[in-house]
């Protein structure tokens, strides 16, 4: 990954994957270019399932893999774990005491999840989102909340996130000069739209990305998923 000068930081589920004849579309034209195009996937899924999803979509592997709504990162074809960043991470981090005051909160269902680095929670009232972010302020619990979709609820290490794993992966390989692009489609993606990269909401982003403010970095496709990173794409780098 280190001197790559063309990268794609992209979710996966309703961005990169989605429309099988988009993506290659997309793939088929990276193969065309003079350059590589280095691929970062930025993920809310756990490692286990996102390898699983690379594997049934046929995916390329990617230079690094960031799962858990980037809390954690893995780089390499053998998707080796930074523990610089969980390091990093687990400084400010206290489940125990998120999990205890979910507890108190009706509307949130616990997900089963096999990591430690996040506490994730399916939606059923959404009141209960703003009850359980005062709770957590009230007791000074250090967080970073994200809900998104209208039922997606994820608790995170302050200092994590899409964007904060996007941008530590930049400066620790040295590829804040490469040309970039960044998709999403969902409001945990809005950290890592917002960085001030060239990025895409694809066409059928989440209503909370659709109604986001416009800023002339931030290209809104028209076309769904790989369909619509091929438009942002052309509309940034063009060479």
């Amino acid at each position: 990954m280190n001197g790559a000068t063309h990268l794609l930081a992209t979710d996966l589920d309703g961005t990169l994957v989605g429309d099988r004849a988009g993506l290659q579309e997309l793939l088929d034209f990276y193969e065309r270019q003079p350059y590589e195009v280095g691929l970062i996937y930025i993920t809310g899924r756990h490692l286990a399932s996102a390898r699983q999803l690379i594997a049934d979509e046929a995916l390329p592997v990617p230079e690094a893999l960031v799962t858990d709504v980037g809390t954690e990162i893995y780089t390499g074809p053998d998707f080796r774990k930074d523990a610089q960043w969980e390091a990093h991470l687990m400084d400010e981090w206290a489940p125990g005491q998120v999990e205890a005051l979910a507890r108190e909160i009706s509307g949130l269902t616990p997900q089963d999840l096999p990591v430690i680095s996040r506490r994730s929670y399916h939606v059923t009232d959404t009141q209960a989102v703003e009850q359980f972010r005062n709770l957590l302020e009230a007791e000074n619990v250090p967080h970073k909340l994200i809900f998104s979709g209208g039922k997606d609820l994820d608790i995170l290490p302050p200092a994590s996130g899409k964007g904060q794993a996007l941008r530590y992966l930049l400066e620790r390989h040295g590829l804040s000069d490469a040309k970039l692009l960044v998709a999403g489609d969902s409001g945990n993606d809005l950290e890592m739209l917002t960085l001030g990269f060239p990025s895409v909401i694809v066409g059928n982003a989440q209503p909370e990305l659709k109604t986001h403010e416009e800023h002339p970095l931030i290209f809104r496709a028209n076309r769904h998923c790989a369909g619509g990173i091929y438009e942002a794409w052309n509309h940034f780098h063009v060479d």
